[in-house]
């Protein structure tokens, strides 16, 4: 009989006893929980711990080390220490890229740009005056843009029908809409012009119209003109020809020129041209091509390596998309390698160059007019309004009113090259506001193209010169058909990165223009009628718990959640909740969803509305109800731009903003920049202005060494205004 075994011996037996010698099963380290009733930490609580806060800090203690460091040494070696000598060009440079050197230095390594959808401004802080250069490329095609869809011009005329000729028929090229619209704003001049006292003679129209039609023009043969045109050289052999052309130089390109060349321009009504590409990656590219040219052209600037030398002020629209400043910021720092960027908004640039602390700034360009409210060096967030007209479009209904006049010069194709510059000259030249030059007027004007003899034209102006810039307070007269075409194509829109609802900011009267233009709010009075709106979209309005209470009992609603569904029932939409039979079932909704259906809605609307209107609707909301703002930014209206350069289009934009506000008349006044200033470059001056201020106390420089380690994420702490 076998003795009962103790467990030690059955353990041993079994193979169960413990034999590894008290060793881990893991070598990791076991961390003990914290005690959460007594913890505290730093992280994020101070500025310090914030690389875009840190960087300029360290910055400006190297810079007080090295300049310490060189008196020494010229003490040492007994040189004057006043800060005369010159920076070498090797100089050391910071963690960020920029070089560290003395502020003397600042105005001549800082580049200041301001981009348009038609020029380029480009300059140095020591410049007075930037240098300005078409915003257009030329490259190789297999054809230019005036043989593109079957060498239709622009602008377009219709084929008719019948066997009268086109030629004869100038009234009839570009419809009744046209026409009748046309001959409305010509009666609306004379009753104008009969009220203010002003002589109208009769049958005016008919001396100008046959004086168009019989007056032939001179032959001037090449060596006879004293002002020709110096054209572009393309090399005899094809296979030699550049690839590219940018500036002056693309426009000056014959127009049979062997091999062919396409103007492409990247920008368009302020926003990147997507009508005229078919690869984002084609849009960088050129505008990469265009501001490198330029540096070498107008700044001397022949090797991209020294850009990590420079400091670059980059001017945005007020009213911007993040994806195109995002876009120009890695275009500057990652492509072109710039040392420092710093991103500042139109209005406010102006203000600095005209020296206004608190003023309504009116920009007209070339096709976008921006209006903003600036008090105080900040924009008004919910005064921004983007018009997507300009100055191009009186350019082109100038031509279209000369051509339906009987234009001696019937031919003209604004695609072609040479006669887009002659508009442009014409418009620049002739077009005026002044009721008082309404009158016909003897002009003349010559017409110069490669590979042919000047040709000089005769012709009578009447009242087309001031109705084509009526058009910016009834611009519905304007050809807006291709302005939205493309719109979405290749470029996205920026969203959020957490729930990818789109985040481009918004403003109450942009809102409101858009909503006026699309025909769902009325005019009032001149002025567009505000959507009921709450808060601006940027800035969500707060949860009210009221909200989900019923408005005719206090007695909250039912459970969102509903009775279960009998099995087998079928309930093909997950996101509706199975209710009672008698009461109608809740839906939710997707807040992510609307926003992109509402974003996508309004992208389908062309904001354009009569310019004193929106001017009406920027005061409104840029003074949020106080009387004694809104009569301060009546009383400082500025205009500037290459469209405000139009005679007399102040005049008339404040007596037409008197007769819309009778009770602000005293204190409203619309007038250029002070000093005599030129408009056209009030944003780039003070772009100039910000940028030599002292960059110690800045914070709103961008380094490349931040931005390669934070990337876009560092506008949300270096933008001075609402990222």
């Amino acid at each position: 009989m076998v003795g009962k075994k103790s467990g030690r011996a059955l353990l041993r037996e079994e193979g169960l006893e413990r034999t590894d010698n008290n060793l881990e099963l893991s070598t990791w380290p076991v961390v003990n929980m914290i005690n959460q009733k007594n913890y505290y930490t730093e992280f994020l609580k101070r500025d310090d711990q914030y690389l875009a806060y840190r960087a300029p800090q360290e910055e400006e203690r190297n810079r007080m080390v090295r300049e310490a460091r060189d008196k020494d040494r010229a003490l040492a070696q007994g040189l004057p220490t006043d800060g005369t000598s010159e920076q070498p060009e090797d100089s050391a440079m910071d963690e960020g890229g920029g070089t560290i050197g003395p502020r003397d230095d600042y105005a001549s390594k800082l580049i200041v740009l301001h981009v348009g959808s038609q020029n380029l401004r480009i300059g140095l802080g020591t410049d007075a005056l930037p240098k300005t250069v078409p915003m257009v490329i030329a490259r190789k095609w297999h054809e230019n843009e005036s043989e593109e869809d079957g060498g239709e011009p622009a602008p377009k005329r219709l084929k008719l029908d019948g066997a009268v000729p086109a030629s004869a028929l100038p009234e009839k090229w570009f419809g009744d809409e046209f026409a009748n619209q046309y001959q409305t704003m010509c009666s609306e001049l004379r009753t104008r012009m009969r009220l203010n006292k002003r002589r109208v003679l009769p049958n005016t129209k008919e001396l100008v119209v046959n004086y168009n039609r019989r007056t032939p023009p001179d032959v001037i043969s090449e060596h006879n003109d004293v002002n020709r045109i110096d054209w572009t050289e393309i090399p005899p052999n094809p296979n030699n020809a550049p690839q590219f052309f940018t500036g002056h130089d693309a426009l000056r390109i014959p127009e049979k020129s062997n091999p062919r060349y396409k103007l492409f321009w990247p920008i368009r009504n302020g926003v990147f041209n997507e009508r005229d590409y078919s690869n984002r990656n084609q849009i960088y590219h050129d505008i990469s091509k265009i501001f490198e040219e330029a540096f070498k052209n107008q700044l001397g600037i022949t090797r991209l390596k020294d850009l990590v030398n420079y400091r670059c002020v980059f001017i945005i629209p007020d009213l911007y998309e993040r994806t195109y400043v995002t876009t120009m910021l890695d275009i500057l720092i990652r492509d072109l390698g710039i040392g420092k960027v710093c991103l500042q908004q139109e209005s406010l640039s102006a203000s600095f160059g005209a020296g206004y602390s608190s003023t309504c700034v009116v920009d007209i360009g070339a096709q976008k007019i921006s209006i903003c409210c600036v008090d105080e060096g900040m924009c008004i967030e919910d005064s921004r309004i983007n018009l997507k007209m300009g100055g191009a479009d009186v350019t082109e209904t100038f031509i279209k009113m000369m051509l339906f006049d009987h234009f001696p010069y019937g031919e003209m194709n604004l695609k072609r090259r040479y006669d887009f510059l002659l508009a442009e000259e014409l418009k620049s030249k002739y077009c005026s506001m002044d009721e008082g030059t309404v009158t016909v007027l003897s002009q003349e004007f010559f017409l110069r193209a490669s590979g042919q003899d000047t040709r000089k034209y005769y012709f009578k102006t009447y009242d087309e010169t001031m109705l084509s810039v009526m058009g910016f307070f009834k611009p519905s007269i304007f050809d807006n058909s291709r302005k939205l075409e493309g719109r979405r194509k290749i470029v996205p829109r920026s969203v959020d990165l957490y729930d990818g609802s789109p985040n481009d900011p918004q403003s109450l009267a942009q809102l409101a223009v858009i909503e006026a233009a699309s025909g769902k709010t009325p005019a009032v009075n001149g002025a567009v009628e505000t959507p009921a709106l709450t808060a601006t979209p940027s800035r969500p309005a707060p949860y009210n718990l009221l909200s989900r209470l019923n408005e005719t009992e206090l007695t909250p609603r039912s459970s969102v959640a509903g009775s279960p569904a009998p099995e087998g029932t079928p309930n093909p939409d997950r996101d509706t909740p199975m209710g009672d039979a008698d009461s109608q079932p809740l839906i939710f909704r997707d807040p992510v969803l609307e926003k992109i259906k509402l974003a996508e809605e309004r992208d389908k609307v062309l904001p354009v509305i009569p310019l004193d209107a929106a001017i009406l609707e920027s005061l409104a909301q840029g003074a949020r109800g106080e009387d004694r703002k809104l009569r301060d930014f009546f009383g400082g209206i500025m205009l500037i731009g290459g469209g405000s350069k139009t005679p007399g289009i102040g005049a008339f934009l404040e007596t037409r903003l008197r007769e819309l506000r009778p009770f602000y008349g005293k204190e409203i006044l619309v007038g250029p920049p002070p000093r005599e200033f030129d408009p056209q470059v009030v944003c780039w001056k003070g772009g100039s202005v910000f940028g030599r201020l002292s960059s110690s106390g800045n914070d709103s420089w961008i380094s490349r060494g931040e931005y390669d380690v934070l990337g876009s994420r560092l506008l949300n702490n270096k933008c001075m205004f609402v990222w």
